[in-house]
C-alpha cells in the first residue's frame, strides 16, 4: 500500500489528479492522504509524484513489526505468572505462523497467475471455499 511521507509532500495535487479511483485527497494541511480501502494499488501516484513523497509500503516493515510486538507486549500484561505467559507466547506464535501460511499461500497463487490472472484467481478461490464449506458439515 503506498503511503505519503508528510515531510516530502508539497500539496501539488498531481497524485490526486492521477488517481483513477479518487482514493487520494489533500487534507486540511494540503498534504496528500491515501484512502487504503479505496486504493487499487496501481502505483500511478508513486510514479507521478514530483517530490518523491508517495512511498513504497516496504519502507514501513520495521514500523509494522514494532506495532505487532507492541500489541503482543500489551496482551502479555494480562497474564500473571510465567506459565500463563509461556502459554500465551506459544498461542501468539501459532497465530503468526497461521498469518505466514495465509500470506505464503496467497503469494503462491498471485505469483503463479501467469497470463490469465483473473482465471488463476478464480480457479484457486473455488476449491478453497469448497474446502471451508466442507469443514462446516
Amino acid at each position: 500500500m503506498p503511503w505519503v511521507n508528510r515531510e516530502l509532500c508539497e500539496g501539488c495535487g498531481v497524485c490526486v489528479d492521477e488517481c483513477p479511483v479518487d482514493a487520494i485527497r489533500l487534507d486540511d494541511d494540503a498534504i496528500a492522504v491515501i484512502d487504503e480501502a479505496a486504493c487499487i494499488r496501481c502505483g500511478r501516484c508513486h510514479d507521478v509524484c514530483p517530490h518523491d513523497a508517495v512511498r513504497h509500503d516496504s519502507e514501513r516493515v520495521p514500523r509494522e513489526v514494532a506495532a505487532n510486538l507492541q500489541w503482543v507486549r500489551g496482551l502479555l500484561g494480562h497474564f500473571d505468572d510465567a506459565s500463563q505467559r509461556a502459554d500465551f507466547m506459544d498461542r501468539i506464535a501459532r497465530f503468526y505462523r497461521k498469518e505466514r501460511k495465509v500470506v505464503e499461500q496467497t503469494l503462491s497463487v498471485v505469483e503463479g497467475a501467469g497470463d490469465d490472472p483473473a482465471g488463476a484467481l478464480d480457479a484457486a478461490i473455488g476449491p478453497l471455499l469448497a474446502a471451508q464449506d466442507s469443514t462446516k458439515n
